[in-house]
């Protein structure tokens, strides 16, 4: 069988051949000759089963198998004949034609292969960032966040109402039509006002209140209570403030200094300040990273190199795009794309040009990394994922076999090694 190589572009190639029906049908026999050796069919004995009667029992398998095989095939003759390698092919070979008759099959395989660029002075579309200016204000405003964390509830002496920050000491009894339900009771609960710890409306009533004051607050359960009995239902609280505690707010001194600074040698104030302006400056730049310095990063390197694109990984780029969009269309929308398969097609070249600039920048960010000798392991990629899933409450091992399932790993891990890879580019490395 003869193969024909017609180079595409430098990442695409079409393989042609004509599988001749002489050639499968002498497939087709030597594969039912070795079956019927090791196959069981009644009135013959194991392994003396004729050709003629595994064909005729499973005449539709075997030619699958001798197609597959030719195309198998072909797709090694192609790869010798273009001079590849087994590693040098990407992604899945998809059919261009597949056309049969009499004599055989029309077959054409179109072959991506992994771009070969030069990276050249990749520098040059970089700008590191200044490091940013911190305001005074912002140190302050930092300093006060960290002290009012340290600082406890004390009593106050003062005769004031309560206010929204104040730590109040209460007995509350709740009722729907006038009677107490479950769970709506308790002496000397502790609740921060303005915390949202109780339902919508409860703590802003409270607001004003004084010391040894009984109130009735009127309030209504959300439609999701978690309790169905009540869930929408208006309810009354009966509240009597006992006590109210407010931040005592300590002096900022060297002592503080090194408490807030875990005890660090030498620690005061001014090593405070200074610890708290490079954390500020590493927020900043980390959200300049991700809104600003990341993406025009990606852009200008897209815009730098430019290389022909495997034809089936842009494919696949566009399906996960368009699938991304089919998930937030309405069911009517989706039921109009079913029967439109025009409309699909429109929409599939929309996303093009996204879909190319997404595969592109994901080849130069690997022969980046190569270059910069950026690596990622599994390790890492578990301890982001620990990480974010604790951040968001959720169970870090149910997300890992999520992920695992979902063979989304290699796109955490490849997003983790961009990141470093940028990072080290911009000059942002810790």
């Amino acid at each position: 069988m003869k193969v024909t190589v017609n180079k595409i572009d430098e990442s695409n190639m079409l393989f042609s051949a004509t599988i001749l029906q002489a050639d499968l049908d002498k497939e087709i026999n030597k594969l039912a000759s070795g079956a019927g050796k090791s196959i069981k069919v009644d009135g013959f004995r194991k392994g003396k089963v004729p050709a003629h009667v595994v064909k005729k029992l499973h005449g539709e398998k075997l030619t699958q198998d001798a197609e597959g095989e030719a195309i198998r095939n072909i797709l090694n003759e192609g790869s010798k004949e273009a001079g590849l390698k087994p590693n040098d092919i990407i992604g899945e070979p998809f059919f261009k034609k597949f056309d049969k008759n009499a004599n055989g099959i029309e077959v054409e395989i179109e072959v991506s292969i992994k771009p070969v660029f030069e990276l050249g002075d990749y520098n040059s579309v970089v700008t590191k960032p200044a490091k940013p200016k911190i305001t005074k204000k912002a140190i302050d405003e930092r300093v006060e966040g960290l002290i009012s964390a340290q600082a406890p509830f004390e009593k106050i002496t003062e005769d004031r109402g309560l206010i929204s920050g104040d730590m109040a000491v209460i007995d509350f009894v709740g009722s729907v039509d006038g009677v107490e339900f479950d769970g709506g009771k308790a002496e000397k609960f502790s609740l921060k006002i303005g915390s949202g710890q109780f339902i919508p409306g409860f703590e802003d009533q409270t607001v004003g209140m004084k010391t040894g004051e009984t109130k009735v607050v009127k309030v209504k359960f959300p439609e999701n209570y978690g309790a169905a009995n009540l869930a929408g239902k208006d309810a009354e609280f009966k509240v009597t403030l006992h006590e109210i505690k407010a931040k005592t707010t300590p002096k900022l001194d060297d002592e503080l200094a090194a408490k807030l600074l875990q005890g660090k040698e030498g620690a005061n104030v001014e090593m405070l300040k200074e610890q708290i302006t490079e954390q500020l400056q590493r927020e900043e730049i980390s959200k300049k990273y991700h809104e600003e310095l990341k993406p025009a990063l990606v852009e200008a390197l897209v815009a730098k190199y430019s290389f022909a694109l495997p034809t089936n990984i842009v494919e696949q780029e566009i399906d996960a795009k368009l699938n991304q969009k089919a998930s937030q269309m309405s069911k009517e929308e989706i039921e109009e794309l079913k029967g439109n398969s025009e409309k699909i097609k429109a929409m599939r070249e929309e996303l093009r040009g996204e879909a190319s600039d997404s595969v592109k920048a994901t080849f130069i960010v690997d022969a980046l990394a190569k270059a910069e000798n950026i690596s990622v392991n599994d390790q890492e990629v578990s301890q982001v994922i620990y990480y974010e899933a604790m951040m968001s409450g959720q169970d870090p091992q149910r997300v890992m076999e999520y992920y695992n399932k979902n063979n989304l790993l290699p796109a955490i891990k490849m997003g983790i090694v961009e990141d470093k890879l940028f990072s080290k580019l911009l000059g942002l490395e810790e």
